[in-house]
């Protein structure tokens, strides 16, 4: 008869899971699934709703990363627009998301991930926690703080808010940016770039301690997916805004490019299981569930050749030097945080000299021209894809929504299943061992919440259970 192992709940995530190891004959760990289950459903919340509020309703899918749903819905109806978008707007949007990665980045790397990093898998439980790593080592969890405060605060500069700012609206954004803003945001800038060096410096540190684990950590081959542009001279860099889809292989090489994010179903498709409200995206041509990718930090440095900025691209190298073509584990998830909390400080500080950021034209205003939009822009966790349908009354009639955490459900499934064969005994089972697997989600940094929305797919179940803990009676829909 197999057994399993209940990790319920999965800790040091944003949004709710468990996960069920599965035992062979002989004990072993066999497989592993990741069950996400809470459900969201804002796919159909938003039908009979005027596609205009659709920035402001759809960020209200997360707490934690608002601004990304805000800035992808928002493209999505600049699309049913057909506008242009003023250059400003454009601008300031891209230092919003921007901020947003860092804040968000800052939160998984210090907040979640940095105490296993610091005390080790194996560690006290009790200790193992972010005012563990305050006591241990204050520097470093200052610079977390600082860094997220940062990021937070930009957003409210900007958007007026923290959470939920409802300032990038269909066409643009609500308010031009104010010089006093500007200034404040660029006063603190020198200090980020100081507390994001630091964080690097104290990575490199502990690798060496974590060489094990590293290398049994989700460390398996798969395509990577991201958004993409070429500069002036044919490179291609990432663009956590705007550009074209981009899949590479194991080894690197291009698999598709250039695709225009309108086209996204004929290379994503979307599967469901019955035991989870997430969705698991797939790329198309290579069918489900073989058709695997990655999404997020770690798939951006592997698409791009660089970043596009002096000292992200000094580390961008050292990146790059741990293996030929693709980086494949997932342990490295962490390295590319740090590298996209310094490109996205660096961008910011680009972004807020250009003058024309404060042009007073922020906004395009027209009716709807199209039937449908497809807006796309880079989420801290990757890729994010909001599309739309409305009906001649300006009303949306359809939505589909796929989620950076989204495209990473088959990896992240396959990466705890791999890391539980590696280190998981039934006859000898420890915390330790346990928190390895739990490691693997906090590296992929999933925000559930955003992510469920797989309506009419989870069988509900019931169970009647006994104070033997026996099963008595049960039910399922």
């Amino acid at each position: 008869m197999s057994r399993q192992i209940l990790i319920d709940p999965v800790t040091r995530i944003e949004g709710h899971a468990k996960i069920t190891i599965h035992l062979d004959e002989a004990g072993y760990a066999d497989d592993a699934r990741l069950h996400i289950t809470q459900f969201r459903g804002f796919e159909k919340l938003c039908v009979g709703r005027p596609f205009t509020e659709m920035p402001a309703l759809m960020a209200r899918t997360c707490g934690i990363c608002p601004v990304s749903h805000l800035i992808a819905a928002a493209k999505a109806c600049d699309a049913i627009l057909a506008v242009r978008v003023p250059a400003a707007a454009i601008k300031l949007r891209r230092v919003l998301n921007l901020a947003q990665i860092i804040q968000s980045h800052a939160l998984s790397f210090f907040y979640l991930s940095s105490p296993d990093l610091l005390f080790g898998m194996d560690s006290d439980p009790a200790r193992r926690n972010f005012a563990g790593v305050l006591e241990a080592a204050p520097e470093l969890a200052r610079d977390g703080i600082r860094l997220r405060q940062f990021g937070q605060q930009t957003i409210e500069l900007l958007g007026g808010k923290r959470i939920h700012p409802a300032w990038v609206v269909a066409g643009g954004v609500s308010a031009p940016l104010d010089v006093s803003a500007r200034d404040t945001i660029l006063a603190r800038i020198p200090a980020m770039l100081a507390a994001a060096r630091h964080s690097l410096v104290w990575f490199h540190r502990i690798l060496d301690q974590h060489q094990e684990s590293i290398r049994t950590f989700a460390n398996f081959p798969s395509m990577y997916m991201a958004l993409a542009r070429r500069d002036e001279s044919g490179e291609v860099l990432p663009d956590w805004y705007d550009g074209d889809l981009r899949f590479v292989d194991s080894d690197g090489s291009v698999v598709v490019d250039a695709v225009a994010p309108d086209r996204y179903a004929e290379y994503i498709g979307e599967a469901v299981e019955p035991w989870s409200y997430m969705k698991f995206p797939y790329f198309r041509p290579a069918g489900y569930p073989a058709g695997i990718y990655r999404v997020g930090p770690l798939a951006r440095l592997n698409i791009a050749g660089r970043s596009g900025t002096p000292l992200a691209d000094e580390e961008w190298l050292s990146f790059r030097a741990l293996r030929p073509g693709a980086v494949h584990n997932t342990f490295y998830y962490h390295y590319a945080r740090l590298i996209e909390i310094l490109a996205a400080i660096e961008h910011i500080e680009r972004l807020l000299r250009d003058p024309e950021i404060l042009d007073r034209h922020v906004r395009a205003i027209t009716g709807p021209n199209s039937a449908e939009g497809v807006g796309v822009a880079e989420a801290p966790r990757g890729t994010l894809l909001h599309h739309y349908r409305i009906d001649q009354n300006g009303l949306v009639t359809w939505s589909n929504l796929i989620i950076a955490t989204g495209h990473n459900n088959l990896a992240m499934n396959r990466g705890i299943s791999q890391v539980a064969r590696a280190v998981v005994d039934g006859a000898r089972l420890t915390e330790g061992a346990l928190n390895r697997v739990e490691a693997v989600i906090r590296a992929f940094d999933p925000c559930l919440s955003c992510a469920t929305h797989a309506d009419g797919t989870m069988a509900l179940q019931l169970q009647l259970i006994g104070p033997d803990g026996a099963v008595l009676d049960e039910a399922r829909r």
